[in-house]
């Protein structure tokens, strides 16, 4: 009899337990914790897609993303590639080489299998090379650059190689010969260039970035740039047409009174994008891509910064296949996807 019992109130414990179990929160328990790999805070990419994960963090319940904001943009897109990772940034250019086995890519066999399964969730545009340096450096040009410590971008990725070919191209310089390339990644060298400890600081953002912005507040700062009988030589004119890439302007006075430019200063300008893996769920990617334009929409003016991230510039530069959730978020939105981001 005691046994009997002793079974019947272990029944309704285990009953009770269930019960409970059943009525806790749904989004609580189906949450799904997925990984963003992108740049250092103060960057294009690392505001637009934090952004992106603030809005599907917010708007859809059943998933949280993480943003990962350390290393470089090579080793993310290999680990999206893989389904280590479940987003990343790249750009147009990164995926062509990654295709082809090139430069970064070009000991790595598997990268041009690994590139296919890689699909698209929207492009954006990251802005244009800052090259800036302190006025009271007495640096002016490229050419003054010899012999100086740069940071040109996190080591093997693809800022690092876009500048080590800019500073080849414009003024003949040769990276660990003729300046010292330090290295860094986005975040230490942003607080290295601010100390002092670096002599030129390379970033690609949007105008204007919010670290050089406070930067420029108490210090005169100077931008170098491609002068004018520099632009149509075959070692910029390689550089500038690149997948994603082209000729851009960094306006003078956008920093305020403590920019030291002249006039405009020409420079490259590129497009990059938020990527996954071709095994992501459709409905997913859906309802995020959805859910972060109707965001961003909603924004309005009190993020200026993000009138150019629209559906139209989602397809700007594309270069890989959209994912089939991406495709029909875009199409119901308008956008004209052309044929190449098509399966």
């Amino acid at each position: 009899m005691k046994a009997t019992k002793l079974n019947r109130r272990a029944m309704l414990a285990s009953a009770a337990a269930a019960t409970s179990l059943a009525l806790l929160p749904r989004v609580a328990m189906a949450k799904e914790l997925l990984r963003m790999s992108t740049l250092g805070p103060g960057t294009s990419p690392n505001l637009v897609m934090t952004t992106f994960a603030n809005i599907v963090n917010r708007e859809l319940p059943d998933y949280e993303i993480q943003i990962n904001a350390t290393g470089a943009a090579t080793r993310h897109v290999l680990e999206v590639a893989m389904g280590k990772t479940q987003f990343c940034m790249t750009s147009p250019a990164l995926h062509a080489l990654m295709s082809n086995q090139k430069a970064m890519f070009a000991k790595l066999d598997q990268a041009p299998a690994l590139s296919k399964k890689l699909r698209a969730v929207l492009n954006f545009p990251m802005g244009v090379y800052h090259i800036a340096v302190y006025e009271s450096s007495g640096i002016k040009s490229l050419d003054d650059v010899r012999g100086k410590r740069v940071f040109l971008g996190p080591p093997g990725g693809a800022a690092f190689a876009t500048m080590k070919r800019l500073f080849q191209a414009v003024a003949g310089l040769e990276e660990g010969k003729d300046y010292e390339a330090v290295k860094l990644g986005w975040d230490a060298a942003a607080a290295s260039f601010q100390d002092g400890n670096l002599d030129v600081y390379c970033n690609p953002t949007n105008a204007p970035s919010p670290v050089l912005t406070q930067i420029a507040v108490t210090n005169p700062i100077r931008f170098l740039g491609i002068p004018d009988d520099k632009l149509e030589t075959d070692g910029v004119k390689a550089l500038a047409n690149r997948p994603g890439f082209g000729l851009g302007t960094l306006p003078a006075g956008v920093y305020g009174d403590n920019q030291q430019n002249e006039g405009d200063v020409t420079t490259l300008r590129v497009t990059v994008g938020i990527v996954t893996n071709e095994d992501a769920d459709e409905a997913m990617i859906y309802d995020m891509t959805k859910s972060f334009f109707a965001g961003v929409a909603d924004m309005g003016d009190s993020a200026p910064w993000l009138m150019a991230v629209n559906p139209e510039a989602a397809v700007a530069d594309i270069n890989m296949p959209l994912h089939p959730g991406a495709l029909r978020a875009l199409e119901e939105l308008g956008v004209a996807v052309p044929d190449v981001a098509r399966m």
